[in-house]
């Protein structure tokens, strides 16, 4: 088992977009570190931007339970499970919403744990919440910051003006002029914003003081946070496309809802992804989800990897020379650690994700432990990054099951026939089938106690082993 005991803990800075600098991070109260990060909305396979999110807060919140303890962290992350997509999703395909999201639930876990992402301690769904969110819309209504017209409820932006547009760092008329506005007749001002609307009978619904219906989107996560993390918690996160309009609707009614509190001390956001410098679309034809790469054979691993390669905060471009250098490095890494003991996860990898999650310059420390032979902590480091290496295996080019090489057999004859002579001590026999092989092109992997494993490089020339 890694231990962590020896190593001194690091000072975590993570970058505040409310504040837009770099931060100590100085929880509220280090028994219980709190982190909310928004979720999906399950109505499909999540693609490969919905999953950069996910890898960058867990390896944020394993950081967090290094330094703080596995117990003393609390992470939700909610399912957004009634939503307008949602029905559109039920009407076309004829099923049940309730099987529908209940299967893109799972699909969603799924895919993230092969990513090597850990599971959150909360997941709460929205329509677990719908009697909380009843009630803070009617406790927003009765302080003044929102009203009922024709069946829905709105947040009114006039009420809360003073902090409305912080964290984007825009001011509300600067909004309202650049926004892509619902323009409703019942909307006292354009940046009004839905927190209750009717339901008819073919959609979701409950029954509240307003009739039946059913949550806006940004009253789900202000109700769950709430009832899960309290009114003031340490840590917000989500993609960059989230700080507008639905992080500042989050911070507007929360704050307004609950004046005592802050709601949350950190906001991070991630930077969106690309594909080969492209932004990912489907009408470009470049539009992919987590499963298509792992139905190909792509070790979830793999991906992580790519994904981390880059920091959060700078866009993120997927691209198949990146996928194949991942894979060629981690194979490396595999050979190197695979029947060593770990040890502790490594002073310089530990600095750098607590520098603002810097997993670029860890993936640059992880190099240098393979540099050095400091292979314990080489293990113990991957392994805190969430790399799970007994899956990789050579996958490029979309085969799951190779043809055998040519000069395989004969190659592991040649390398048990090495091993027994290491094992009688004819070290000049093991010499020279060992020079027989690099001459031909095969990397060797020793183990002490067992046959060495092997594996063919770019030059490999089975013709030079024809002769032995």
């Amino acid at each position: 088992m890694t231990t962590t005991d020896t190593v001194t803990q690091p000072v975590i800075k993570l970058h505040n977009t409310k504040t837009r600098k770099k931060e100590v991070f100085t929880p509220i109260d280090p028994e219980n570190v709190r982190m909310y990060v928004c979720g999906p909305t399950v109505y499909d396979r999540a693609h490969l931007g919905n999953a950069r999110p996910v890898v960058v807060f867990d390896v944020l919140y394993r950081l967090l339970r290094h330094v703080y303890g596995a117990d003393h962290v609390t992470y939700a992350r909610n399912f957004t499970d009634v939503d307008d997509k949602i029905n559109a999703r039920a009407a076309e395909s004829g099923r049940a919403i309730g099987e529908i999201t209940a299967e893109t639930t799972q699909w969603f876990l799924d895919d993230m744990g092969a990513l090597g992402a850990l599971e959150p301690n909360h997941m709460p769904r929205a329509t677990e919440y719908i009697p909380q969110m009843v009630a803070m819309i009617e406790d927003l209504i009765a302080k003044g910051h929102a009203y009922a017209a024709e069946g829905h409820v709105l947040f009114a932006v006039d009420s809360w003006r003073e902090g409305y547009g912080k964290l984007s760092g825009r001011s509300v008329d600067d909004m309202i002029a650049g926004a892509r506005v619902e323009v409703a007749p019942y909307k006292k001002n354009p940046m009004d914003f839905v927190l209750w609307k009717p339901s008819s009978d073919d959609l979701p619904g409950w029954d509240s003081p307003w009739g039946r219906g059913r949550p806006g989107w940004h009253i789900e996560c202000s109700a769950m946070s709430y009832e899960i993390l309290g009114e003031t918690f340490d840590i917000h996160g989500g993609g960059n496309d989230l700080m507008f309009p639905h992080h500042e609707n989050e911070i507007a009614q929360s704050c307004c809802a609950h004046p005592e509190g802050e709601f949350a001390r950190y906001w991070l956001h991630n930077e969106m992804l690309q594909v080969e410098g492209k932004k990912m679309s489907k009408s470009l034809g470049n539009f992919f989800t987590v499963h298509d790469l792992l139905d190909q054979g792509i070790p979830g691993e793999v991906i992580r990897f790519v994904f981390l390669s880059t920091h959060y905060r700078k866009p993120m471009d997927w691209t198949e020379k990146k996928a194949k250098e991942a894979e060629a490095t981690l194979s490396d890494f595999k050979s190197l650690v695979f029947e060593i003991e770990a040890t502790v996860v490594d002073d310089g990898v530990l600095e750098a994700l607590a520098d603002d999650l810097n997993t670029s310059k860890a993936i640059t420390r992880l190099h240098e432990l393979k540099k050095t032979g400091d292979y314990g902590r080489l293990k113990a480091s991957l392994a805190f990054m969430g790399f799970d290496l007994s899956t990789i295996e050579s996958w490029w080019g979309g085969a799951k099951e190779r043809e055998a090489l040519p000069g395989e057999e004969l190659i592991g004859e040649i390398v048990q026939t090495r091993h027994r002579a290491k094992m009688d001590k004819d070290w000049a026999t093991a010499d020279r089938l060992r020079d027989i092989l690099t001459k031909a092109g095969v990397i060797l992997y020793d183990s002490k106690d067992k046959p060495a494993r092997w594996e063919v490089g770019p030059d490999f020339d089975v013709t030079k082993l024809e002769d032995i």
